[in-house]
Protein backbone atom coordinates (compact mmCIF):
# COMPACT_ATOMS: atom_id res chain seq x y z
CA UNK A 1 0.00 0.00 0.00
CA UNK A 2 1.73 3.07 -1.48
CA UNK A 3 0.13 5.67 0.97
CA UNK A 4 2.59 7.24 3.01
CA UNK A 5 2.10 8.33 6.54
CA UNK A 6 4.95 9.74 9.69
CA UNK A 7 4.69 9.11 13.40
CA UNK A 8 7.01 10.14 15.90
CA UNK A 9 10.36 11.37 15.78
CA UNK A 10 11.93 10.73 12.36
CA UNK A 11 15.04 12.46 11.25
CA UNK A 12 14.44 15.23 8.42
CA UNK A 13 17.20 13.08 6.23
CA UNK A 14 16.88 9.12 5.91
CA UNK A 15 20.31 7.18 6.81
CA UNK A 16 21.73 10.07 8.86
CA UNK A 17 22.30 10.76 12.61
CA UNK A 18 19.33 10.81 14.95
CA UNK A 19 19.79 11.10 18.67
CA UNK A 20 18.04 11.33 21.63
CA UNK A 21 18.16 14.43 23.95
CA UNK A 22 21.06 13.18 25.76
CA UNK A 23 23.17 12.42 22.10
CA UNK A 24 22.43 8.97 21.97
CA UNK A 25 22.25 7.11 18.77
CA UNK A 26 18.67 6.04 17.70
CA UNK A 27 19.17 2.87 15.57
CA UNK A 28 17.43 3.02 12.21
CA UNK A 29 16.42 -0.25 10.75
CA UNK A 30 15.03 -0.37 7.17
CA UNK A 31 11.58 -3.06 6.69
CA UNK A 32 10.96 -3.48 3.53
CA UNK A 33 9.49 -6.25 0.80
CA UNK A 34 10.66 -7.78 -2.02
CA UNK A 35 15.10 -7.10 -1.28
CA UNK A 36 14.80 -3.02 -1.25
CA UNK A 37 12.89 -3.25 -4.46
CA UNK A 38 8.72 -2.23 -2.84
CA UNK A 39 7.07 -0.60 -0.22
CA UNK A 40 9.02 -0.10 3.01
CA UNK A 41 9.47 2.24 6.21
CA UNK A 42 12.10 3.41 8.23
CA UNK A 43 12.09 3.04 12.39
CA UNK A 44 13.91 3.82 14.94
CA UNK A 45 15.15 2.31 17.96
CA UNK A 46 16.34 2.71 21.29
CA UNK A 47 18.22 -0.24 21.14
CA UNK A 48 19.70 -2.58 18.60
CA UNK A 49 16.67 -4.21 16.85
CA UNK A 50 19.41 -7.73 16.06
CA UNK A 51 20.11 -8.35 19.78
CA UNK A 52 19.16 -11.94 20.89
CA UNK A 53 19.95 -13.51 24.06
CA UNK A 54 18.22 -16.99 23.65
CA UNK A 55 16.78 -19.23 21.03
CA UNK A 56 14.49 -22.33 21.09
CA UNK A 57 12.06 -24.34 19.25
CA UNK A 58 8.08 -23.46 19.48
CA UNK A 59 5.81 -26.31 18.67
CA UNK A 60 3.36 -24.99 16.78
CA UNK A 61 -0.29 -26.17 16.79
CA UNK A 62 -0.92 -28.95 14.62
CA UNK A 63 -0.61 -27.58 11.16
CA UNK A 64 -1.21 -31.22 9.17
CA UNK A 65 -3.31 -31.34 6.37
CA UNK A 66 -6.20 -33.72 4.53
CA UNK A 67 -6.48 -33.29 0.54
CA UNK A 68 -10.19 -33.45 0.14
CA UNK A 69 -10.71 -36.87 -1.30
CA UNK A 70 -12.90 -38.10 -2.51
CA UNK A 71 -14.34 -35.15 -3.44
CA UNK A 72 -16.84 -33.23 -2.18
CA UNK A 73 -18.34 -29.43 -1.22
CA UNK A 74 -18.05 -29.49 2.57
CA UNK A 75 -19.75 -27.23 5.66
CA UNK A 76 -17.49 -26.46 8.45
CA UNK A 77 -19.17 -25.14 11.90
CA UNK A 78 -16.38 -23.01 12.96
CA UNK A 79 -18.41 -22.00 16.59
CA UNK A 80 -17.80 -25.67 17.46
CA UNK A 81 -14.43 -25.98 18.13
CA UNK A 82 -14.33 -23.68 21.08
CA UNK A 83 -16.57 -24.88 23.75
CA UNK A 84 -18.19 -23.73 26.68
CA UNK A 85 -15.85 -21.37 28.35
CA UNK A 86 -12.48 -22.50 27.20
CA UNK A 87 -11.84 -18.94 25.11
CA UNK A 88 -11.29 -17.31 28.14
CA UNK A 89 -7.56 -18.99 28.71
CA UNK A 90 -6.72 -19.18 24.57
CA UNK A 91 -5.12 -16.36 22.85
CA UNK A 92 -5.29 -15.69 19.22
CA UNK A 93 -1.95 -17.00 18.13
CA UNK A 94 -1.40 -19.77 19.93
CA UNK A 95 -5.03 -20.68 19.94
CA UNK A 96 -5.46 -20.75 16.42
CA UNK A 97 -6.82 -23.84 15.00
CA UNK A 98 -5.71 -24.75 11.78
CA UNK A 99 -9.02 -24.74 9.31
CA UNK A 100 -7.61 -25.22 5.68
CA UNK A 101 -4.63 -24.94 4.07
CA UNK A 102 -2.02 -25.21 0.98
CA UNK A 103 1.55 -23.91 -0.18
CA UNK A 104 -0.02 -20.20 -0.28
CA UNK A 105 -2.32 -19.68 2.14
CA UNK A 106 -3.40 -21.24 5.77
CA UNK A 107 -7.06 -20.61 7.17
CA UNK A 108 -7.37 -20.67 10.80
CA UNK A 109 -10.01 -19.52 13.54
CA UNK A 110 -9.70 -19.05 16.98
CA UNK A 111 -12.07 -17.62 20.15
CA UNK A 112 -9.91 -15.91 22.85
CA UNK A 113 -10.00 -14.24 25.71
CA UNK A 114 -6.58 -14.03 26.82
CA UNK A 115 -3.70 -11.42 25.81
CA UNK A 116 -1.18 -12.79 23.28
CA UNK A 117 2.23 -13.10 23.36
CA UNK A 118 4.70 -11.12 20.87
CA UNK A 119 4.20 -12.56 17.72
CA UNK A 120 5.97 -12.01 14.60
CA UNK A 121 5.05 -13.84 11.49
CA UNK A 122 7.52 -14.25 8.84
CA UNK A 123 6.08 -15.93 6.84
CA UNK A 124 4.03 -13.92 5.06
CA UNK A 125 1.21 -11.13 5.37
CA UNK A 126 -1.53 -11.41 7.96
CA UNK A 127 -5.30 -10.81 7.22
CA UNK A 128 -7.53 -11.31 10.75
CA UNK A 129 -10.81 -10.38 10.07
CA UNK A 130 -12.79 -9.91 13.96
CA UNK A 131 -16.04 -11.58 13.63
CA UNK A 132 -16.86 -9.84 17.02
CA UNK A 133 -16.00 -8.77 20.11
CA UNK A 134 -12.93 -5.74 20.56
CA UNK A 135 -9.58 -5.83 20.64
CA UNK A 136 -6.23 -3.63 20.85
CA UNK A 137 -3.31 -4.74 18.57
CA UNK A 138 0.22 -3.80 19.72
CA UNK A 139 2.49 -3.05 17.12
CA UNK A 140 6.12 -1.83 16.84
CA UNK A 141 4.58 0.87 15.04
CA UNK A 142 2.03 1.79 17.41
CA UNK A 143 -1.18 0.56 18.70
CA UNK A 144 -4.48 -0.74 16.74
CA UNK A 145 -8.16 -0.90 17.63
CA UNK A 146 -9.88 -3.95 15.93
CA UNK A 147 -13.80 -4.35 16.38
CA UNK A 148 -16.64 -6.36 14.98
CA UNK A 149 -15.91 -6.24 11.17
CA UNK A 150 -12.41 -5.04 10.85
CA UNK A 151 -9.87 -6.52 9.02
CA UNK A 152 -6.21 -6.57 10.88
CA UNK A 153 -3.77 -6.42 8.29
CA UNK A 154 -0.46 -6.84 9.44
CA UNK A 155 2.58 -6.66 7.34
CA UNK A 156 5.16 -9.93 7.06
CA UNK A 157 7.40 -10.03 10.38
CA UNK A 158 5.56 -6.89 12.14
CA UNK A 159 6.02 -7.65 16.07
CA UNK A 160 2.88 -7.35 17.44
CA UNK A 161 0.33 -8.94 20.32
CA UNK A 162 -3.21 -8.88 20.76
CA UNK A 163 -4.90 -7.54 23.73
CA UNK A 164 -9.09 -8.58 23.91
CA UNK A 165 -11.32 -6.18 25.13
CA UNK A 166 -13.78 -6.41 27.69
CA UNK A 167 -15.95 -10.09 28.68
CA UNK A 168 -16.98 -11.01 25.31
CA UNK A 169 -15.06 -13.54 23.50
CA UNK A 170 -13.01 -12.31 20.90
CA UNK A 171 -13.85 -14.45 17.36
CA UNK A 172 -10.87 -13.98 14.65
CA UNK A 173 -10.22 -15.32 11.16
CA UNK A 174 -7.01 -15.46 10.02
CA UNK A 175 -5.92 -15.46 6.78
CA UNK A 176 -1.74 -16.07 6.60
CA UNK A 177 0.22 -15.99 3.17
CA UNK A 178 3.07 -17.00 2.13
CA UNK A 179 3.00 -14.16 0.36
CA UNK A 180 2.71 -10.31 0.59
CA UNK A 181 -1.30 -9.02 0.53
CA UNK A 182 -2.29 -6.13 -1.35
CA UNK A 183 -5.57 -4.23 -2.57
CA UNK A 184 -6.65 -5.43 -5.95
CA UNK A 185 -3.81 -4.28 -8.65
CA UNK A 186 -6.92 -3.06 -11.24
CA UNK A 187 -8.17 -0.88 -8.31
CA UNK A 188 -4.71 0.93 -7.93
CA UNK A 189 -2.91 4.01 -10.41
CA UNK A 190 0.39 2.92 -11.32
CA UNK A 191 1.68 4.76 -8.39
CA UNK A 192 -0.43 3.14 -5.85
CA UNK A 193 -3.24 5.45 -4.69
CA UNK A 194 -6.86 3.40 -4.86
CA UNK A 195 -8.91 4.61 -8.13
CA UNK A 196 -12.59 6.49 -8.60
CA UNK A 197 -13.65 3.04 -9.35
CA UNK A 198 -12.02 1.10 -6.23
CA UNK A 199 -14.99 -0.41 -3.67
CA UNK A 200 -12.83 1.76 -0.70
CA UNK A 201 -9.91 4.55 -0.44
CA UNK A 202 -7.63 5.72 2.03
CA UNK A 203 -9.45 7.26 3.83
CA UNK A 204 -10.79 3.82 4.97
CA UNK A 205 -7.59 2.25 5.83
CA UNK A 206 -6.80 3.21 9.35
CA UNK A 207 -3.07 3.01 10.88
CA UNK A 208 -1.29 3.55 14.49
CA UNK A 209 -2.27 7.26 15.67
CA UNK A 210 0.73 7.26 18.06
CA UNK A 211 3.94 5.55 18.85
CA UNK A 212 4.05 2.69 21.35
CA UNK A 213 6.86 2.05 24.05
CA UNK A 214 7.19 -0.35 26.89
CA UNK A 215 10.30 -1.93 28.98
CA UNK A 216 11.59 -5.26 29.77
CA UNK A 217 13.94 -7.37 29.84
CA UNK A 218 14.97 -10.80 28.39
CA UNK A 219 11.42 -10.84 25.76
CA UNK A 220 10.10 -13.54 24.42
CA UNK A 221 8.71 -12.70 20.52
CA UNK A 222 7.08 -16.09 19.02
CA UNK A 223 8.37 -16.31 15.80
CA UNK A 224 6.74 -18.19 12.51
CA UNK A 225 9.50 -18.49 9.68
CA UNK A 226 9.91 -20.65 6.48
CA UNK A 227 12.02 -24.34 6.39
CA UNK A 228 12.33 -26.62 3.36
CA UNK A 229 10.21 -28.74 5.72
CA UNK A 230 7.67 -25.88 6.05
CA UNK A 231 6.17 -23.12 8.91
CA UNK A 232 7.92 -23.94 11.96
CA UNK A 233 8.43 -21.59 14.73
CA UNK A 234 10.79 -20.37 17.26
CA UNK A 235 11.01 -18.34 20.58
CA UNK A 236 13.23 -15.60 20.02
CA UNK A 237 14.82 -13.88 23.51
CA UNK A 238 15.44 -10.08 23.18
CA UNK A 239 17.79 -8.15 26.70
CA UNK A 240 15.78 -5.20 25.56
CA UNK A 241 11.64 -4.96 24.65
CA UNK A 242 10.84 -4.58 20.53
CA UNK A 243 8.03 -1.80 21.87
CA UNK A 244 11.22 0.93 21.79
CA UNK A 245 10.53 2.67 18.36
CA UNK A 246 10.78 6.19 18.68
CA UNK A 247 9.22 7.28 15.27
CA UNK A 248 9.05 5.67 11.93
CA UNK A 249 7.70 6.93 8.45
CA UNK A 250 7.46 4.95 5.27
CA UNK A 251 4.48 2.95 3.07
CA UNK A 252 4.58 -0.09 4.88
CA UNK A 253 2.37 -0.63 8.36
CA UNK A 254 -0.17 -2.10 9.64
CA UNK A 255 -3.95 -1.31 9.39
CA UNK A 256 -7.23 -1.90 10.13
CA UNK A 257 -10.05 -1.37 7.28
CA UNK A 258 -14.29 -2.11 8.25
CA UNK A 259 -16.07 -4.59 5.86
CA UNK A 260 -18.72 -2.21 6.94
CA UNK A 261 -16.72 0.55 4.52
CA UNK A 262 -16.92 -1.74 1.63
CA UNK A 263 -19.02 0.10 -1.38
CA UNK A 264 -20.66 -2.52 -3.14
CA UNK A 265 -20.59 -2.53 -7.19
CA UNK A 266 -23.83 -4.04 -8.09
CA UNK A 267 -25.56 -4.01 -11.56
CA UNK A 268 -29.17 -5.12 -13.29
CA UNK A 269 -28.27 -8.78 -13.30
CA UNK A 270 -25.93 -10.72 -11.41
CA UNK A 271 -22.51 -9.48 -11.33
CA UNK A 272 -19.42 -11.96 -10.48
CA UNK A 273 -17.24 -12.59 -7.44
CA UNK A 274 -14.07 -10.00 -8.68
CA UNK A 275 -16.47 -7.50 -7.95
CA UNK A 276 -16.66 -7.84 -4.05
CA UNK A 277 -13.12 -8.18 -3.81
CA UNK A 278 -11.42 -6.41 -1.76
CA UNK A 279 -7.83 -8.31 -0.97
CA UNK A 280 -5.09 -10.57 -2.97
CA UNK A 281 -2.37 -12.47 -2.38
CA UNK A 282 -0.31 -14.76 -4.73
CA UNK A 283 -2.88 -17.37 -5.93
CA UNK A 284 -5.43 -16.28 -3.77
CA UNK A 285 -8.11 -13.72 -3.64
CA UNK A 286 -10.18 -12.45 -0.54
CA UNK A 287 -13.98 -10.69 -1.05
CA UNK A 288 -16.88 -9.52 0.56
CA UNK A 289 -20.12 -9.71 0.53
CA UNK A 290 -21.87 -7.23 2.13
CA UNK A 291 -25.76 -5.94 2.62
CA UNK A 292 -26.66 -4.46 -0.97
CA UNK A 293 -29.06 -3.70 -3.09
CA UNK A 294 -29.64 -6.48 -6.09
CA UNK A 295 -30.44 -6.46 -9.31
CA UNK A 296 -32.78 -4.71 -11.25
CA UNK A 297 -33.31 -6.09 -14.33
CA UNK A 298 -37.02 -6.80 -14.39
CA UNK A 299 -35.93 -10.83 -15.21
CA UNK A 300 -33.15 -10.90 -13.04
CA UNK A 301 -32.80 -14.03 -11.20
CA UNK A 302 -30.45 -12.39 -7.73
CA UNK A 303 -28.63 -14.81 -6.52
CA UNK A 304 -25.42 -16.59 -8.40
CA UNK A 305 -26.13 -19.06 -11.45
CA UNK A 306 -24.81 -22.40 -10.91
CA UNK A 307 -20.63 -21.96 -11.87
CA UNK A 308 -17.66 -24.54 -11.91
CA UNK A 309 -14.56 -23.32 -10.25
CA UNK A 310 -12.65 -24.35 -12.81
CA UNK A 311 -9.02 -23.11 -11.90
CA UNK A 312 -10.12 -22.37 -8.00
CA UNK A 313 -11.32 -23.51 -4.16
CA UNK A 314 -14.49 -21.14 -2.88
CA UNK A 315 -14.51 -20.94 0.49
CA UNK A 316 -17.01 -18.72 1.68
CA UNK A 317 -17.07 -18.18 5.82
CA UNK A 318 -20.48 -16.62 7.03
CA UNK A 319 -20.16 -14.03 9.51
CA UNK A 320 -23.64 -11.44 9.36
CA UNK A 321 -26.77 -11.45 8.15
CA UNK A 322 -29.56 -14.17 5.79
CA UNK A 323 -27.16 -15.51 2.88
CA UNK A 324 -29.87 -15.78 0.61
CA UNK A 325 -28.71 -18.96 -1.69
CA UNK A 326 -27.41 -21.23 1.32
CA UNK A 327 -31.04 -21.52 3.29
CA UNK A 328 -31.91 -24.89 4.06
CA UNK A 329 -28.35 -26.33 4.09
CA UNK A 330 -27.63 -25.46 7.81
CA UNK A 331 -25.52 -22.70 7.08
CA UNK A 332 -25.46 -19.79 9.63
CA UNK A 333 -23.10 -17.76 11.71
CA UNK A 334 -19.84 -19.04 11.96
CA UNK A 335 -20.01 -21.39 9.43
CA UNK A 336 -17.65 -22.29 6.13
CA UNK A 337 -19.03 -23.52 3.21
CA UNK A 338 -16.21 -25.37 0.72
CA UNK A 339 -16.98 -25.43 -2.65
CA UNK A 340 -13.56 -27.06 -4.63
CA UNK A 341 -12.40 -26.75 -7.98
CA UNK A 342 -13.96 -29.31 -10.21
CA UNK A 343 -17.22 -29.41 -8.81
CA UNK A 344 -20.23 -26.97 -10.16
CA UNK A 345 -21.98 -25.28 -7.08
CA UNK A 346 -24.70 -22.72 -6.30
CA UNK A 347 -27.54 -22.15 -4.77
CA UNK A 348 -29.54 -24.30 -2.37
CA UNK A 349 -32.75 -26.37 -3.79
CA UNK A 350 -35.48 -23.31 -4.14
CA UNK A 351 -33.18 -20.79 -3.43
CA UNK A 352 -32.88 -19.80 -7.24
CA UNK A 353 -37.12 -19.53 -7.37
CA UNK A 354 -37.27 -17.68 -3.85
CA UNK A 355 -34.75 -14.57 -5.46
CA UNK A 356 -36.93 -13.67 -7.96
CA UNK A 357 -38.74 -10.18 -6.95
CA UNK A 358 -36.07 -9.55 -3.96
CA UNK A 359 -34.64 -6.02 -4.17
CA UNK A 360 -31.83 -6.37 -0.99
CA UNK A 361 -29.74 -8.77 0.38
CA UNK A 362 -28.37 -8.55 4.25
CA UNK A 363 -25.33 -10.73 4.01
CA UNK A 364 -22.21 -10.38 5.71
CA UNK A 365 -19.37 -12.88 4.51
CA UNK A 366 -15.77 -13.02 3.79
CA UNK A 367 -14.51 -15.19 0.75
CA UNK A 368 -11.16 -16.43 0.25
CA UNK A 369 -10.56 -18.20 -3.58
CA UNK A 370 -7.69 -19.96 -4.39
CA UNK A 371 -6.05 -21.10 -7.48
CA UNK A 372 -4.38 -24.59 -5.65
CA UNK A 373 -6.52 -27.10 -3.68
CA UNK A 374 -7.07 -26.57 -0.18
CA UNK A 375 -6.54 -29.37 2.33
CA UNK A 376 -8.65 -29.51 5.85
CA UNK A 377 -6.76 -28.66 8.50
CA UNK A 378 -7.33 -30.57 12.36
CA UNK A 379 -9.81 -27.66 13.11
CA UNK A 380 -11.69 -27.93 10.04
CA UNK A 381 -11.94 -32.17 10.13
CA UNK A 382 -13.47 -31.32 13.96
CA UNK A 383 -15.93 -29.43 12.82
CA UNK A 384 -17.79 -30.69 9.60
CA UNK A 385 -21.26 -31.31 9.23
CA UNK A 386 -20.73 -34.52 7.15
CA UNK A 387 -24.53 -34.13 5.54
CA UNK A 388 -23.85 -31.11 3.42
CA UNK A 389 -22.63 -32.42 0.36
CA UNK A 390 -26.28 -34.47 -0.49
CA UNK A 391 -28.19 -30.97 0.29
CA UNK A 392 -29.03 -30.52 -3.47
CA UNK A 393 -30.12 -34.09 -4.35
CA UNK A 394 -32.00 -34.56 -0.85
CA UNK A 395 -30.13 -37.86 -0.26
CA UNK A 396 -27.10 -39.16 0.35
CA UNK A 397 -24.90 -42.23 -0.77
CA UNK A 398 -26.76 -45.31 -1.17
CA UNK A 399 -26.13 -47.70 1.38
Amino acid sequence: MAYYRSLGDVPAKRHTQHRDGSGNLYYEELMGEEGFSSDSSLLYHRNLPSAIVDSRVWELPDQSTTPNHPLQPRHLKLHDLFPGESWKDTDVVTGRRLVLGNADVRLSYVVAGAVSPLYRNATGDEVVYVESGDAVVETVFGSLKATEGDYVVIPMATTHRWLPQGDKPLRAYAIEANSHITPPKRYLSRYGQLLEHAPYCERDLHGPSEILTAEGTDVEVFVKHRTSRGVVGTVMVYPEHPFDVVGWDGCLYPYTFSIHDFEPITGRVHQPPPVHQVFEGHNFVVCNFVPRKVDYHPQAIPVPYYHSNVDSDEIMFYCGGDYEARKGSGIGQGSISVHPGGHAHGPQPGAYERSIGVEFFDELAVMVDTFRPLELGEGGLACEDRNYAWTWAGRGPKQ
